[in-house]
């Protein structure tokens, strides 16, 4: 029996729901012997209402239960977002494939054979714990780079959202939750234009939300017939506060630059903030200054670049 914790370093919980007190001590015993620590329902129910107060790394779900069955509680956590990359192994003595099939379709990820071999089963904790977390990592690092993001499936039911991406619609659309299997329906509706064959990566899709604009963007297909998405809220003065942050500037010669990389002229500014054409061409000297350019071209490419990131 191995003692060293799988996936790194970092100590797993691993929730076991089994009926069975003999295989409750048993798994008990293996799993904290190989670094884990160990939750323990006693049925499918009671595996629900353990999830509402702490979400573990892995489930090891019993199959054959009385009351609510193993196949029956994984469609139920499943079926739950918060929930959707929990990765679900089963365990059971149900040999015909039909069963390993029923399982699968649940949504486990994989399946061990009871009796249970000691190795088998830490190889396969192992491997899945450490899929889940290089998924949870991919879309941690999609957060950190400013960039809130989501997958759907085939079907229009999401297969995940990074942190941020579940914050910024649950603020936009009040009443809905990570449990729905589907995005508000405004925001469904937005995507599905962005779902058609032809339909190349970069395109993107609006909607209004009070006063923030709302862009999709389509980032690519995968093998898994998962749709990805990037999600990038707008406000008004939104563009001002970037250039004026990344480029030290005070808000009217952000201002400026705004509208000059929009491609308008000094005259066209001027009557647009209401400013003398002389006053605008003070500001862009200061701006150049800053900014540390010659020429208007040079300006407006940084400003390009700044508000694409």
């Amino acid at each position: 029996m191995s003692s060293s914790p799988p996936a790194g370093n970092v100590r797993a919980t691993i929730l076991v729901v089994d009926d069975t007190p003999e295989s409750l001590r048993f798994l008990n015993a293996t799993l904290e012997h190989a670094g884990m620590t160990v939750l323990i329902a006693v049925d499918g129910l009671a595996a629900l209402d353990l999830l509402e107060h702490v979400i573990p790394d892995l489930v090891l779900m019993d199959a054959v239960m009385p009351g609510l069955d193993g196949f029956k509680t994984t469609a139920r956590i499943k079926a739950d977002g918060r929930f959707r990359h929990l990765p679900v192994i089963f365990m059971t003595g149900l040999t015909e494939t039909e069963h390993v099939v029923r399982g699968l379709e649940a949504g486990a990820v994989d399946y061990v054979h009871k009796p249970i071999v000691v190795d088998e089963l830490l190889a396969r904790v192992s491997v899945h714990l450490a899929n889940a977390r290089i998924s949870q990592g991919s879309q941690l690092a999609l957060d950190t780079a400013g960039r809130p993001s989501f997958a759907i499936e085939e079907g229009g039911t999401t297969s995940w959202l990074t942190p941020l991406a579940t914050a910024t619609i649950e603020r936009l659309f009040p009443g809905w939750s990570p449990q729905d299997v589907r995005l508000p329906d405004m925001l469904a509706a937005t995507i599905r234009r962005l779902q058609g064959a032809d339909v190349p990566a970069g395109a993107q899709a609006s909607l209004q939300i009070g006063d923030s604009l709302i862009e999709c963007t389509f980032l690519r297909r995968t093998s898994s017939s998962e749709w990805l998405f990037r999600l990038t809220e707008k406000r008004e003065g939104d563009a001002e506060r970037i250039l004026a942050e990344r480029h030290a500037l005070t808000s009217r010669e952000a201002e400026v630059l705004v509208w000059i990389s929009r491609g308008k002229q000094n005259r066209e500014i001027s009557e647009i903030l209401e400013i003398s054409p002389r006053t605008v061409n003070k500001h862009l000297e200061q701006i150049f200054e800053k900014m540390g350019v010659e020429n208007r071209a040079s300006a407006t490419a940084i400003a390009v670049a700044t508000l694409s990131q």
